[in-house]
């Protein structure tokens, strides 16, 4: 499974960079989609099972995207590892409040620096063709927009709640990682992890809230002895 893992998001994730839902990155961190498919890993085979095979499948990805080993091992690979990791270890345990109050902490934390990242380096944001008005009132809707998913599917669908906080801390703790490596690698200032950060995580969790659950489910039809309790 943990082959299986890696194949699926090395080979999904080139298809993605090489045309498909690929707009302009931010520096080296793309638009990342495929993010949906190690997390469904973890949670039907566990934490070891989503962290490894995405920190394989990452780093042969970047193998063919850009080919710096050394760049993919000090950033890639731990943030991939760690965070899908967590992502399958959280959705196994029962929700708690203070895991719940995390989530929301992030969430609050992401705007913050988001928007004072947008103001503070408008040019930055120059490739989207908006100003910094509209930069936003774009990333508070997309921030917003997701936590807003995880209120919903928590109230919809409780079985899932685990799932919602998991992904949400499993992701945070990946791009801060991504934010913060990739800062020597380009001799950028520290505050630009503030912008890698926002970056790779508003675009990333609306697929793992709204792509995860109904995979999960259709995996659990099919397979039924996978079916674990996420989320009670």
């Amino acid at each position: 499974m943990t082959a299986i893992n890696a194949s699926l998001y090395a080979a999904i994730g080139l298809v993605t960079f090489f045309g498909i839902f690929a707009p302009p990155p931010i520096g080296v961190v793309r638009f990342w989609p495929v993010v949906v498919i190690p997390s469904v890993f973890a949670v039907l085979f566990g934490p070891w099972v989503g962290g490894t095979g995405a920190a394989i499948g990452i780093f042969l990805s970047d193998m063919v995207t850009h080919g710096n080993a050394l760049l993919s091992l000090t950033v890639g690979v731990p943030s991939n590892f760690l965070g899908f990791f967590l992502v399958g270890y959280i959705a196994r345990k029962k929700i708690t409040l203070r895991m719940l109050a995390s989530v929301f902490i992030i969430g609050f934390l992401t705007v913050i620096v988001g928007v004072y990242s947008i103001l503070a380096l408008p040019e930055t944001f120059q490739f989207t063709g908006l100003s910094s008005t509209d930069s936003i009132l774009l990333f508070l809707a997309a921030v917003v927009g997701s936590f807003a998913l995880i209120i919903i599917a928590a109230s919809l669908w409780p079985e899932w709640k685990s799932y919602g906080a998991a992904s949400t801390i499993g992701l945070a703790v990946g791009s801060a990682i991504i934010g913060l490596g990739l800062v020597p690698w380009f001799s950028k200032p520290l505050f630009f992890s503030l912008l890698w950060f926002i970056w790779t995580f508003t675009t990333e969790i609306p697929f793992l809230l709204l792509l995860g659950p109904p995979i999960l489910k259709a995996c659990y039809r099919a397979f039924p002895f996978l079916k674990q309790q996420v989320g009670r």
